[in-house]
């Protein structure tokens, strides 16, 4: 099969679909590989590397998209970037197509087949394809809430710490999955008066086997969630429905009610976003403020740390990646239910239930529409 790599060109995102030593490990298992120039740049990672790893080098997207069978990427295919899919060819990404309805209309439009890391699942219920970056955003909500909490960036002027003789930052963390987990090792570690607030009672447990006293853990109920988040100096929305929009746990009139220069840290943007008054922002404009609190809800705030995310993503996508060049994405998504389950869009069929539900589509079995 022949596997191309196109740069990515959404704002300020640096990360690359396969690093050389993937690239290194597809041509070994007997397949080409089409790698953009200048594709991995942001990773420190020039057209030489990737040669000398086995890859022909692109001088323009249109040529991989033209010529390669699967696209391995890392965000969301752009609009132009749609535009030039074609019927029959595999697209494997991160896609998050439940708030994204134009994105859907047009892959559906494609005709191809399009697998999204954030749906691929694990034995054990998890979902392995996500995890990676859900780490990365969880470390790093914590360092961007304590930069906007400093008053030159809108904040309340506070050191999440504290110091002594004076009360740390209390930060509000909700959900306690994998990016909760994160953002509380990050939290903890800096000194801060850490709270976890989460419906999954296993989950806190979890949280309390791994932190004990450092943490407070709570149970989600809309007052839990009203009186916490009123009396937060940092607020880091971590909740996940896989393949569906975010819940929205915080109303606008609860940001109204919040401390003027409060911060919010949407890590849930991806998926709509957990705060009412969420919109995505870039790397270029990470900030807004909205009844008075500082909003950051960069969408890949994984692109900011591009060497770190782009091996920590490729450690986890390669291995399905190799079984879909290897077998035929047909006949790999027929044998794997978990990389199944990774399937959005077939050849102009919704194959996500929660997806066709968000977005009013028919929904159309994976294994149904594989067989077609």
């Amino acid at each position: 099969m022949l596997v191309g790599v196109p740069k990515e060109i959404k704002n300020h995102e640096y990360r690359v679909g396969m690093p050389p030593a993937s690239v290194r490990e597809m041509v070994r298992h007997g397949h080409g590989v089409l790698v953009e120039t200048g594709a991995g740049a942001g990773i420190g990672a020039g057209d030489d590397e990737y040669a000398a790893a086995g890859a022909s080098i692109a001088g323009a997207p249109a040529e991989i998209f033209e010529k390669a069978e699967m696209i391995v990427k890392v965000k969301e295919p752009q609009a132009n970037e749609r535009a030039m899919l074609r019927e029959g060819q595999l697209l494997y990404t991160y896609l998050h197509l439940a708030p994204d309805p134009e994105q859907t209309r047009d892959l559906i439009k494609s005709g191809a087949t399009c697998v999204a890391y954030e749906t691929v699942t694990s034995p054990l219920g998890g979902l392995p394809l996500l995890a990676p970056m859900s780490k990365v955003a969880g470390r790093m909500s914590i360092q961007a809430g304590a930069y906007c909490l400093e008053h030159p960036h809108g904040g309340l002027g506070m050191l999440l710490g504290g110091v002594p003789g004076v009360d740390p930052a209390k930060v509000v963390i909700l959900g306690a999955g994998v990016v909760g987990t994160h953002a509380t090792h990050i939290a903890v570690g800096m000194g801060a008066d850490v709270w976890v607030i989460d419906n999954n009672l296993a989950a806190l447990e979890r949280n309390w086997s791994q932190f004990g006293r450092g943490t407070n853990t709570v149970f989600s109920t809309e007052e839990a969630i009203e009186k916490h988040v009123l009396e937060a100096d940092l607020v880091i929305g971590g909740v996940l429905i896989p393949g569906a929009e975010a819940p929205k746990l915080v109303s606008k009139k609860m940001v109204e009610a919040m401390k003027p220069g409060a911060v919010a840290v949407d890590v849930a943007i991806d998926q709509g976003g957990c705060f009412e008054t969420s919109r995505a922002t870039t790397h270029a404009e990470p900030t807004y403020v909205t009844g008075g609190v500082v909003h950051y809800c960069v969408a890949n705030m994984p692109g900011g740390v591009p060497r770190t995310s782009t091996y920590a993503l490729s450690n986890a996508t390669l291995p399905f990646a190799l079984a879909l060049a290897d077998k035929g994405a047909k006949r790999a998504l027929l044998d794997d239910p978990h990389l199944r389950n990774g399937l959005n869009v077939h050849t102009g069929m919704v194959t996500h239930r929660k997806v066709a539900e968000d977005l009013g589509y028919e929904y159309v079995e994976a294994e149904v529409a594989l067989k077609k």
